[in-house]
């Protein structure tokens, strides 16, 4: 693929067609090379490796052993099935059952310093998490239900409805303006992010949208701006808690922009000479998109284009 982002490359074979017979997935829970990664509310369990940080990999037996009944199946790897385990509970567990096994991280941080794999392997696990914790009752009759294919599905035992994790699209685009003297495109701020950070405009589709009828709304409801054209970079899973966000480069029709001061309080056109300075952390007052956004993707994308 041209662009990989963070939370992508996942390495695991997730055994789709094969978690959801009962006997397979017995035979794996079973297998003495079973292992099991650790969360804690959706951190994960990372320890120091002189390669840099890593995930912490249990037995599965271990891993079940601390957190009881709290696990899910993740996939293959290299023929040895991969599980995860997720405490809950207000109170760090390295203070007790963990303790010495290493540190739980924040998703965000474990992003800034695990591997790829890794971290695709830890956001996969934290989203599923995320979903059975918010999906314990049957949206069709409000009984609760049963996790089934290795937490990839659960299952009302009183009416028989299937429920399975959901994935919101999110269109995340950059606006780019041509009309000028030189190329621009156009960054937004969020009253609630850190001090002069700004990014990529973004907002979830709704039914009956296509992608591009998504980017034009938003740009639109945001920005105030038109949009002609929308070309597609790339996606990127985003584990907060199940978002996938499609990467767009988004033609305008004119600059005139104009924050809607509810989603954001400003924005400001770059050059590709600022937007350099931006990413290079030189620009006097715009900071860049983390490293592991997509966001921070789409501005390299554009400032080094010819």
């Amino acid at each position: 693929m041209p662009h990989t982002n963070v939370f992508s490359g996942n390495p695991l074979d997730r055994s789709g067609d094969l978690r959801n017979d009962i006997a397979w997935l017995g035979e794996q829970e079973a297998n003495p090379e079973a292992l099991a990664m650790v969360l804690w509310e959706g951190r994960p369990l990372v320890e120091d490796h002189e390669g840099g940080q890593r995930l912490v990999w249990l037995a599965l037996g271990h891993g079940r052993d601390l957190v009881p009944d709290r696990d899910v199946f993740l996939g293959l790897w290299k023929g040895a099935p991969v599980f995860a385990v997720e405490f809950e509970s207000s109170i760090d567990p390295t203070t007790g059952p963990a303790g010495g096994l290493g540190q739980f991280l924040e998703m965000r941080a474990a992003a800034a310093v695990l591997s790829e794999s890794d971290v695709a392997i830890a956001g996969t696990a934290k989203s599923l998490f995320d979903w059975r914790r918010r999906h314990g009752f049957c949206a069709a009759c409000g009984k609760a239900s049963d996790q089934a294919s290795g937490g990839w599905r659960r299952v009302c035992p009183a009416c028989g409805v299937e429920h399975f994790p959901r994935v919101d699209p999110v269109v995340i685009m950059l606006p780019v303006y041509r009309g000028g003297a030189e190329p621009r495109c156009l960054l937004g701020r969020q009253a609630a992010w850190p001090q002069g950070r700004m990014s990529a405009l973004a907002g979830f589709m709704e039914p009956g949208e296509s992608i591009e009828e998504a980017c034009a709304r938003e740009v639109m409801e945001e920005a105030g701006l038109t949009v002609s054209g929308v070309a597609y970079h790339s996606s990127q899973p985003w584990p907060f808690p199940a978002q996938l966000m499609i990467g767009l480069i988004a033609e305008v029709t004119h600059d005139n922009a104009a924050p809607d001061q509810t989603e954001l309080e400003a924005v400001a056109w770059l050059t590709r000479a600022e937007a350099r300075a931006v990413l290079a952390g030189t620009h006097g007052t715009i900071h860049a998109p983390p490293p592991f956004a997509i966001a921070r993707r789409l501005l390299e994308t554009w400032a080094e284009e010819a």
